[in-house]
């Protein structure tokens, strides 16, 4: 039996969903921040659990062959990069070894065939959209498993314009003495900073994320961040005045420019609002959606269901490459965009429709409307049982599982595969280097109908 606070030392063996070391000592697993595998620790023993144990690091006294000195100087205090410490090729490798070891555990499948994880040339300064937590001790990000966030003056995943509209915003709280969000107490104005930045226009929206609908000295705000950031092309304020953990509220008020700003991929234009998913790593976003387009086997006669289709990105596509495509989404704010971006592109073999994907399809099918490809890109809790068993009873001859959850993911696998489709293949996507998270792009065939699959 461990001891707390006892000191012990390990081989880091394996590594948490949260990107923590996992030591075995005395047969029990420990999970250790700040290590990766390889490495041989001096630990203490947090916390003892029935079956795990938490424990802290003291010191690495040997280090891993694939330890690397981290790129950023906050890495060691803020909780967003856990794998910085790890050569970037080796951080490819576990990603595909979480995909492989979650369709086997959980899924089921015996040795599916997952491909070498698809990475960056390049991966810094990858992501389209920063989210600050603003509070009484700083703009950054939190600590590991804590509220307490660490002031963040560069963080090298984000972009430029999302570090100055940070260092605005800075200056702008110490010249007027402003307020933070207390959220034990649902007290101070200032919750949240959010920056969109459109790669390939470089235009840059900030939204301000405020426990009310007014800011003082507005003008004077507007006026900093014209200054201070380059390509700003939308000013908005959030309204939040729930006591919640959820970032932004319903309601936005744009105080300087547009409404939205304008992104490119591929040649087709993407109108990104304030509250539009969008995928955050533009280069990856690319190459996932070629992914899917291989996987959908595509020859510009088949019919697609793009289910969970958000602003309708995936669908507008592959719109080029198909007959039509049905896209359904539950967010009516997000289906007013997928139509505005279809209007804005010229497409018109696309139809979005609000509703549950649940209740949508059966209304295509009696229609007479069947899909040969459905496309499933749901949230992190992955699909709704019902959901699939209305997808398998559609038929389609393939599925093109997008996910950012392995667990969730493998789940569903199983269910599709009890419902009649086969795991053919996964592609593990890098959309989030030095993270411990993996999008993943799969293909599932129904059994009946695996000759018009396409070759892998």
């Amino acid at each position: 039996m461990l001891t707390i606070n006892e000191k012990y030392t390990a081989e880091i063996v394996d590594m948490g969903h949260a990107g923590e070391g996992i030591a075995k000592v005395d047969g029990m697993a420990v999970f250790v921040n700040g290590t990766i595998i390889g490495d041989t620790a001096e630990i203490v023993i947090d916390q003892v659990k029935k079956s795990f144990a938490l424990g802290s690091l003291v010191k690495i006294i040997v280090p891993s062959k694939n330890r690397i000195e981290p790129p950023c100087s906050y890495a060691s205090k803020c909780g967003g990069c856990a794998l910085q410490p790890m050569a970037y090729d080796q951080q490819l490798k576990l990603k595909k070894k979480m995909v492989t070891d979650s369709l086997e555990r959980i899924g089921h499948l015996k040795d599916p065939k997952v491909r070498t994880t698809m990475g960056m040339k390049d991966p810094l300064g990858y992501r389209n959209k920063a989210q600050y937590p603003v509070t009484a001790t700083g703009i950054g990000f939190y600590k590991v498993k804590s509220h307490e966030v660490v002031d963040c003056h560069q963080c090298i995943i984000q972009t430029a314009s999302a570090d100055l509209a940070a260092d605005v915003l800075r200056s702008y709280i110490k010249s007027d003495n402003l307020t933070c969000y207390d959220e034990k107490t649902g007290e101070g104005l200032l919750r949240h900073l959010v920056v969109k930045t459109a790669f390939n226009t470089g235009q840059v929206m900030v939204i301000l994320v405020i426990n009310g609908r007014k800011i003082p000295n507005r003008d004077k705000f507007i006026d900093m961040m014209i200054k201070g950031v380059p390509g700003l092309k939308s000013i908005v304020i959030n309204v939040n005045t729930r006591q919640t953990p959820v970032v932004m509220g319903s309601e936005c008020i744009t105080i300087h420019g547009s409404d939205k700003i304008v992104d490119t991929l591929e040649g087709l234009k993407f109108e990104i609002s304030p509250l539009s998913f969008y995928q955050v790593n533009p280069v990856q976003m690319k190459r996932l959606y070629n992914m899917v387009v291989e996987y959908a086997g595509l020859r510009g006669e088949e019919i697609i269901f793009d289910l969970f289709s958000g602003v309708g990105t995936i669908g507008l596509y592959c719109a080029g490459r198909s007959k039509m495509v049905y896209g359904i989404e539950s967010e009516k704010a997000a289906v007013l965009d997928a139509v505005r971006n279809a209007i804005i592109n010229n497409i018109v073999n696309v139809d979005f429709i609000h509703g549950k994907a649940e209740i949508e399809l059966p209304k295509l099918i009696e229609k007479g409307i069947k899909p040969d490809v459905v496309i499933l890109d749901p949230p992190r809790n992955g699909c709704d049982p019902r959901l699939l068993a209305t997808v398998a009873d559609i038929g389609p001859q393939r599925i093109v599982y997008i996910s950012c959850n392995p667990a969730t993911l493998a789940r569903d696998v199983k269910i599709l595969g009890e419902l009649g489709y086969e795991f053919l293949e996964a592609q593990p996507v890098d959309m989030f280097p030095h993270t411990m998270h993996v999008e993943t792009c799969v293909l599932l065939s129904h059994k009946k109908s695996q000759a018009s699959s396409p070759s892998l």
